[in-house]
């Protein structure tokens, strides 16, 4: 059980990295935020709860079976602006 819950916890710490560094470094030299640092930005600190942050497409075509990023690749949630 702690092996699963160490896991789901490695997930969720790699989702809420963000893209891969190569992903993030070509958002950044296109002069753009990646859209976490966007949300972090808008919102005040810490008042961001996403939702189903985990989720991922059940798609098959257009090679889309291999594709699978999590958040599906759209954040959403709520905050507050002060």
């Amino acid at each position: 059980m702690k092996s699963h819950i160490a896991e789901l916890a490695g997930i969720r710490e790699s989702v809420l990295a963000g893209p891969s560094e190569k992903a993030t470094a070509a958002q950044h030299a296109k002069g753009k935020l990646t859209a976490r640092e966007r949300i972090e930005l808008l919102l005040d600190p810490g008042s961001f709860q996403e939702v189903e942050p985990l989720r991922r497409h059940r798609a098959t075509g257009f090679g889309l079976e291999a594709k699978k990023p999590y958040t599906d690749g759209v954040i959403t949630g709520w905050g507050t602006v002060e």
